[in-house]
């Protein structure tokens, strides 16, 4: 907890203040992003959803049937979960950094897929996917070790980092790649480039779910930072800058306040935001060069008719 600490604090004092979208997500955050999916502004997840109910057998023939699945900001595991029909993983490994969350997640999972070993890992993998001992052990109990991986990155969340930490992450999910068999490889869903019209509707809807998970972030920084923000003092902001073809979302100070927390104050005046997540939108051409850079090869991507949304395999 320290170290969330010290990172709050820095995000707070910097100029502008920024924090991680990875805070969204505390047991609150994870159920109003699972709204977020069902609105109609909001196209990615039934857009990527189409994407693999059209092309699951095209799918299917890339990713090693067996292989044991590692999943990235599972959340209720909806996703991976739709896929194992048509895939059928040997394993499943879903990680999120909401731990309460994804550990109702995988027991009502469980209950319904009883055969497939399942291991929940809490792990803000945002810095460092560096797998725990425990997973080498698990793979071990489950004579897995030599199986082949699946990375399963789902959702466009690969947007959320800037394109050198993008990278840095992708080469790291080639290394976790690498240790497993022949075949193993990652399978992301990536947001493309669309007219701005479509973008930002979908990170600032009408009913304001969006504004609401995005206030809601600083209820849980509270709770981790013991601060004292007040959310109905700030406003929500979401729009596309295409020179950095990204999504911005911010939070606006509504009146000149003061924010405290143990060892550290910040003020912000009236107007002034604090950002707290970027949303990168690519290109087909522009991500496969980021796959490959990242080290993976083969590469195919799938999309839908209207080419706002991209799934990609890339073996390692």
């Amino acid at each position: 907890m320290a170290a969330v600490r010290a990172e709050l604090a820095r995000g707070l004092i910097s100029s502008p203040a920024r924090l991680a979208p990875k805070y969204f997500y505390d047991a609150l955050g994870s159920r109003l992003f699972d709204a977020i999916t069902e609105l109609d502004e909001y196209y990615p997840t039934r857009t990527e959803a189409a994407i693999f109910q059209s092309h699951a057998q095209a799918i299917a023939q890339l990713v090693p049937a067996d292989a044991v699945w590692f999943d990235l900001g599972a959340g209720s595991c909806a996703k991976a979960a739709s896929l194992f029909d048509a895939m059928r993983p040997g394993a499943y490994v879903p990680i999120d950094i909401s731990v309460d969350y994804l550990r109702g997640s995988v027991i009502a999972l469980q209950e319904r897929h009883p055969s497939l070993p399942m291991l929940g890992l809490g792990l803000d993998f945002s810095s460092s996917l560096a797998l725990p001992e425990e997973v080498d052990r698990w793979l071990g109990d489950h004579q897995l070790r030599l199986a082949p991986r699946c990375v399963f990155y789902p959702g466009s969340s690969i947007g959320n980092f800037m394109p050198t930490d993008a990278l840095q992450l992708l080469s790291q999910v080639h290394g976790v790649c690498a240790g497993g068999a022949d075949g193993s490889g990652l399978l992301i869903g990536v947001d493309l480039v669309k007219d701005t019209a479509v973008l930002e509707p979908a990170y600032d809807d009408a009913l304001g779910v969006t504004a609401a998970f995005n206030r809601n972030l600083l209820r849980h920084v509270n709770r981790l930072l013991g601060s004292d923000f007040d959310p109905s003092k700030w406003r929500h902001l979401a729009f596309f800058d295409p020179h950095q073809s990204r999504i911005e979302m911010h939070l606006v100070a509504e009146e000149a306040q003061t924010v405290n927390w143990s060892g550290g104050v910040r003020h912000f005046a009236r107007d002034e935001r604090l950002h707290t997540e970027n949303s990168y939108k690519w290109t087909v051409a522009g991500f496969e060069a980021l796959l490959r850079e990242a080290g993976f090869r083969l590469t195919r991507c799938w999309s839908d008719p209207r080419d706002w949304f991209g799934v990609f395999w890339a073996q390692a």
